[in-house]
């Protein structure tokens, strides 16, 4: 096992990085230091309750910035890169953001690590890298197929982290998560959008047939697996982190609004995303080797999300008037 004491999560503001923060603090006696430059997705609300916290520091800060990210790293033993552009439709309106922080923000991440004497690095990807898939679960040692912006900055991100593993022996970790859902995920995605729309009383955006299928992963789940991975995980392996509930757009939907109790003339059929993935599915029994399972029930997830989001309307209020520009 490697020992961690004082960790930099990059990212620490976001959906993911947020709840890896509580994590490490409820659950650890980890140092932490949370480097956000807070974009539209961050969000220090997400954080609420740390600010006395003496093992949080947060720092407002680009991970493309050399000084800033020199800073942050002062003393810290591991890194968990969380911070990325993520949603898939800006990166096809735009991938200057994605490129900028995707590639080379984890570019200056794993290059400043390597110089301030990082023990272990540990970037933060995505299913998506592997593209759309027909049939089977993707393995980690598949070719990577990304089919949009978003997707394409991940996967070079993830080539360019795992040469300097090669190149010069640095000590990194590649994680893959499906798709996440749960407490302080921005409402431009498809849960809490989908979920918040209805709680205003207006109607849900679905895309095309409704029959593109994800995988749903809790995103403390997530986090426990990434957790686990930099601590028992190998130098140079990547692991697949899949919550084993495949489904297609349309029945999440069906089950979103059941639990509001609303029905399906609150759907809107709109035109479908450009180059839309049908399918993503991961084989995930190489993180499970190392003694991961998901703990959260599907069900009773989507619930719990339905009433976070019913009972914080001050946390995502405010932030629909960016979803809706």
């Amino acid at each position: 096992m490697v020992k961690l004491d004082r960790v930099l999560v990059t990212g620490g503001s976001g959906f993911i990085g947020s709840n890896f923060v509580h994590l490490l603090i409820d659950e650890t006696d980890l140092e932490v230091v949370n480097l956000d430059i807070l974009t539209y997705a961050g969000n220090q609300n997400n954080l609420k309750g740390l600010e006395k916290e003496k093992r949080y520091t947060f720092l407002k800060g680009d991970i493309a910035d050399k000084k800033i990210v020199q800073k942050a790293l002062d003393g810290v033993d591991t890194v968990f890169n969380f911070a990325a552009e993520s949603h898939v439709d800006n990166s096809i309106n735009d991938a200057s953001a994605f490129v900028h922080t995707n590639v080379m923000g984890t570019k200056n991440m794993v290059e400043c690590s390597i110089k301030s004497g990082v023990k272990r690095y540990l970037q933060v990807s995505t299913d998506e890298v592997y593209g759309s898939v027909e049939k089977g679960s993707s393995k980690e040692t598949d070719r990577l197929e990304p089919r949009n912006p978003y997707s394409a900055c991940k996967a070079a991100g993830d080539l360019l982290a795992l040469s300097y593993h090669t190149t010069f022996g640095f000590d990194l970790i590649v994680t893959r998560s499906s798709n996440n859902y749960g407490p302080c995920q921005y409402p431009e995605k498809v849960i809490p959008l989908f979920i918040t729309n209805l709680l205003e009383g207006k109607k849900v955006p679905l895309y095309g047939d409704g029959k593109n299928i994800r995988d749903w992963l809790h995103v403390q789940d997530n986090c426990r697996a990434i957790l686990l991975a930099a601590q028992n995980g190998k130098s140079g392996e990547i692991y697949n982190i899949g919550g084993g509930n495949e489904l297609g757009n349309i029945d999440l939907t069906k089950k979103i609004l059941k639990l509001l109790g609303k029905g399906e003339e609150m759907v809107q059929k709109v035109a479908d995303r450009k180059g839309h993935d049908r399918r993503y599915s991961l084989d995930s029994s190489k993180i499970k080797s190392l003694g991961w399972k998901p703990e959260k029930d599907f069900e009773q997830g989507l619930k719990e999300t339905v009433d976070w989001y019913a009972k914080n309307e001050w946390w995502w209020k405010p932030l629909k008037t960016w979803v809706e520009k």
